[in-house]
């Protein structure tokens, strides 16, 4: 009899995970650390990966690397697709995360349309969907080896949803075009390489909706007015997503979004 415990056991499986160091990130490899997932964990030179995978292999009894790069740049990319790709350690789930967000202090990113900057939309889409391209073009030979090869890229409710301009009113936040671009592309890439690696790698989305991270209270009043749920995420709320999608409990789910939204798109 197969039993769920044994369909979500990662004990022996390997996943990188990309913008480790970050909110989401850090509750990734938790969730699979826990599994008994080896852990590759991957962010900008400077981020604070390291004590987490030390704290992660001791806590789970598994092996966690970390792996610097810049994913903005290409030559940065390919060392890391070489480096994962040389050593002899496979790959078996792949987990596109990083991204420029709402909160990512750039030029010409969060203030009105017409102030919105092509240099800082290029840099967006580079790093939100032609490195999430890239990675998976040249991590594929190992995922295709794999027993159970997943990859899940983390879109947003943006990627589907245009923004209620309304919820932004009177606070420094906003929601920049080329994110809501390139998540949008983000999700129709999954369904593209899931009908692409089919049937050795199953490639799933995760769209979350909005993450409880300080913002101004008035924001966080109209989001969870504006939510089913009547209230904003925390990152735990995407625990069971990523234990899902990664292991065999979805072993014949592939090219789906799975909303993790509290209920944002059903009204």
């Amino acid at each position: 009899m197969t039993t769920l415990a044994a369909l979500m056991n990662l004990r022996g499986r390997r996943a990188l995970i990309t913008g480790a160091a970050g909110g989401i990130g850090r509750i990734i490899g938790e969730a699979l650390a826990e599994l008994g997932a080896d852990l590759v964990l991957v962010d900008r030179p400077g981020s604070d990966c390291r004590s987490t995978a030390r704290a992660l292999a001791s806590a789970w009894d598994i092996e966690a690397v970390v792996l610097d790069c810049d994913l903005e740049q290409d030559g940065e990319r390919a060392a890391l697709i070489e480096s994962v790709s040389s050593e002899g350690g496979g790959l078996d789930v792949l987990i596109n995360n990083a991204a420029f967000v709402g909160t990512s202090r750039l030029e010409g990113w969060v203030t009105d349309f017409e102030r919105q900057r092509v240099d800082t939309w290029r840099r967006a889409l580079e790093v939100n969907l032609t490195a999430v391209f890239d990675l998976t073009k040249g991590l594929a030979p190992l995922l295709r080896k794999s027993r159970g090869g997943s990859i899940i890229n983390v879109a947003s409710i943006y990627g589907s949803f245009g923004p209620d301009n309304s919820l932004y009113a009177d606070t420094p936040m906003g929601n920049p075009a080329a994110y809501a671009a390139s998540k949008g592309g983000l999700i129709q890439l999954t369904r593209w390489l899931a009908t692409t690696l089919a049937p050795e790698v199953r490639v799933n989305a995760i769209s979350p909706g909005g993450v409880l991270r300080n913002q101004p209270d008035v924001f966080v009043q109209r989001y969870a007015q504006r939510t089913p749920l009547k209230r904003m995420a925390t990152e735990d709320d995407f625990r069971g997503a990523i234990a899902y999608l990664s292991s065999d409990l979805s072993g014949y789910v592939t090219g789906h979004n799975l909303a993790v939204d509290g209920g944002w798109g059903a009204w």
